[in-house]
């Protein structure tokens, strides 16, 4: 072994060592009686330890906080009338039916359960609680925004990987490289590059932004340079092309992918060094300009020059990433509906205050919470209206179609067309974290990468238990 392989050894190991420890807790996504604490987290407590989740002070309880990175905010006992002194007992990830009124996991009604991430805990319609995986510290700098709202960019979310794509997006706006955002569809791919616009110095230029897959073929070099006066037609009117109207500025392109790669291939010359000719223009034009693409498709659907050429990457987590913000996210989405229509704003939130918390109740957030997405905030926002228009005066509820367990998701790259090679490559060059590797490989979920993993005893370095 060279001095080299040891060096890369020693380095992937004092990057095991940093990563975050992590272990179960209880986020509260819905209260009958304390309806503003959503998001807010309690650790469980280790294998052995026994807890109490109840009303009220005493020793040995569950501890809620309101977690962030840089600290956590201690929150104060819960107060729920309803809830019982001893509601649950907990010892390690095992919950224990210990007050009045029933117990509910996943919809089923038990005495005691083992959680594992992913399992809704429900309290006989009184408090709803989503059990995740959160390190115990929590790295950088938390922001000023109010608990729960949008901050400064819009980004909704206090999950850690609301967090993590925040710290992401303050990274990578401040340098001056192009860009790749990639996520699916509906998850604020947009938002993202509008605050990567806002936080870069070329924030105080207007954004110019295009979608890619409306530029019609024949069209894209006209659209992208622009064309001098009279050029190819008569009477064609000068043009500075969306390359020259961004000089000084970011350019947006939204559906990257859908441009074909012989297409991609006309900005090669404008990546590397800002040069470009306007259709009937014989003197070359430098923009000064930086490219932020998007798209929802794996990498590979890039031409691979105009990939290598993108050097800063930012993934876009799904809502099946982060499915304790779904009631912020759905607050913040009720919230608009109300400021747009004042009349819905009393059947949406108590007194029609939109700084409450929504009207709704527990099934409809916990069906929410645990749906397979698609087109993740779209499709919630989609869902939220058709829960408006299916109720009369009450909160908004779930209905059948929503509550029935949902299909495996189709779709994806076949898992049996790929090396093991190919995999394990891709994993490399995410540091071991399968969210966006299986994202970039285009399957159709994380559990099947899981399933190629195990099957080929791949290495993942540096694994955390949030990928």
């Amino acid at each position: 072994m060279n001095d080299e392989t040891i060096d890369i050894d020693a380095l992937l190991e004092r990057e095991r060592a940093r990563a975050p420890a992590t272990r179960p807790a209880l986020v509260i996504l819905w209260s009958r009686e304390e309806d503003d604490r959503a998001g807010e987290c309690a650790p469980l407590p280790r294998p052995g330890e026994r807890a109490v989740l109840g009303r009220g002070e005493g020793p040995g309880r569950l501890a809620f906080v309101r977690q962030r990175p840089g600290g956590s905010e201690p929150r104060p006992p819960l107060a729920a009338p309803s809830l019982s002194r001893e509601q649950l007992v907990v010892d390690g990830a095992r919950v224990a039916r210990a007050g009045k009124g029933a117990l509910r996991v996943n919809g089923r009604e038990v005495e005691a359960a083992d959680l594992r991430p992913g399992d809704l805990v429900e309290v006989s319609d009184r408090l709803l609680l989503l059990c995740v995986e959160r390190p115990a510290v929590w790295a950088g700098e938390g922001g000023a925004h109010a608990w729960g709202a949008p901050d400064a960019h819009g980004l909704v979310g206090e999950s850690p990987a609301a967090w993590a794509l925040r710290e992401r997006v303050a990274f990578v706006a401040r340098r001056a490289e192009h860009v790749l955002v990639r996520g699916p569809s509906g998850t604020g791919k947009e938002l993202v590059a509008r605050a990567l616009h806002r936080g870069s110095p070329r924030g105080r230029r207007a954004l110019v932004a295009r979608n890619a897959a409306t530029i019609p073929p024949t069209l894209v070099d006209a659209e992208l340079f622009g064309n001098v006066k009279d050029y190819p037609n008569p009477g064609m009117i000068d043009r500075p092309g969306l390359i020259g109207e961004a000089s000084g500025s970011t350019l947006f392109l939204d559906e990257f992918a859908e441009l074909p790669p012989e297409l991609q291939a006309h900005l090669l010359r404008v990546l590397d060094g800002g040069e470009y000719h306007r259709l009937g223009e014989a003197r070359a034009r430098t923009a000064d300009l930086r490219l932020v693409a998007a798209t929802n498709r794996p990498e590979a659907a890039l031409k691979h020059d105009v990939l290598a050429r993108l050097k800063l990457r930012v993934e876009v987590p799904g809502l099946d990433a982060r499915p304790e913000d779904v009631p912020l996210l759905g607050r913040h989405l009720l919230a608009g509906i109300a400021a747009s229509d004042a009349a819905l704003a009393p059947r949406l939130f108590p007194d029609g205050d939109p700084s409450r918390p929504p009207r709704w109740t527990p099934a409809l957030v916990g069906a929410l919470a645990r749906r397979a997405w698609t087109t993740h905030v779209r499709e919630l926002e989609a869902l939220l209206w058709e829960a408006l228009q299916r109720g009369r005066d009450g909160p908004l509820d779930a209905w059948d179609e929503l509550l029935a367990p949902a299909p495996p998701a189709a779709g994806g790259v076949d898992p049996e067309s790929l090396t093991r090679e190919q995999v394990q490559a891709c994993l490399d060059r995410h540091g071991g974290r399968q969210e966006p590797a299986w994202r970039e490989l285009g399957l159709s979920s994380r559990f099947v990468l899981a399933r190629l993993v195990k099957r080929w005893g791949l290495e993942v370095r540096g694994r955390g238990r949030g990928d």
